[in-house]
């Protein structure tokens, strides 16, 4: 499969595209902000698998130019996208009286906006049985416990969970599932940032390895669906 990914450079999205090149049947785009951290990425990936079809690009998916992105997409992947892993994202920890419109600008352009600029320049690339899946969180989950400081970050998480469910109606006569896993907590550094000092029960390997093989085979049981990937009870 030729899958991107977004957010490739560290936690969940960095473990899962480690998950899905180990095998050699999967193309792989990782997207990141960080140049330093995806050659760490490349030099780790083709320890594991030397032939690993994998190819990293700095993008940043607010304000870079897609049309960049798409001849990069072109001259790897033969304009042919299967799976689109929407992982890239940001958390601003702040009390909500002290937060400024703009820290609430800057979570839904990168949590939200960016994927909506992901999706729409990626859809025409993308042939029936494709998959987009969303990687959102728990934060936004509807009747799920809320903490404070997190309005920001959990109301942007939550504009992606509504966008999944509707895009899933809108591209039915495509083909195209589209579905969204709500992510409980996982040992990465985004955890360490809104929760000093607290200790996940999973890994952030384990959570990427549920990602990547969600990604690859989730469409074929679910769809528009936002799915709770946590191990305590919303």
């Amino acid at each position: 499969m030729n899958i991107i990914i977004t957010g490739a450079s560290s936690g969940v999205g960095f473990e899962a595209v480690i998950e899905l090149i180990l095998s050699g049947n999967n193309k792989v785009i990782a997207l990141a902000r960080s140049q330093d951290k995806l050659e760490r990425l490349l030099e780790i990936a083709h320890g594991l698998n030397p032939d690993c079809q994998l190819f990293a690009l700095n993008f940043d998916i607010v304000h870079d130019d897609y049309e960049g992105l798409q001849q990069f997409i072109a001259s790897n992947f033969d304009n042919q996208v299967d799976v689109l892993i929407n992982n890239a994202g940001m958390l601003i920890n702040k009390p909500f009286t002290q937060l400024l419109e703009t820290d609430f600008v800057e979570m839904l352009q990168s949590n939200f906006i960016g994927h909506v600029r992901m999706i729409q320049a990626l859809l025409p690339l993308m042939p029936a049985g494709s998959h987009i899946l969303n990687v959102g969180s728990m934060g936004g989950f509807q009747g799920s416990a809320k903490f404070p400081g997190l309005s920001a970050y959990s109301a942007s998480k939550a504009a992606l969970h509504t966008l999944t469910e509707c895009l899933a109606q809108e591209l039915i006569e495509q083909d195209i599932k589209v579905n969204c896993l709500a992510l409980g907590s996982a040992q990465t550094e985004m955890l360490e940032k809104a929760f000093p000092g607290y200790q996940s029960p999973v890994m952030a390997f384990e959570m990427g390895k549920y990602v990547a093989d969600f990604a690859l085979t989730g469409h074929k049981f679910f769809n528009g669906k936002v799915l709770p990937v946590a191990v305590t009870t919303p």
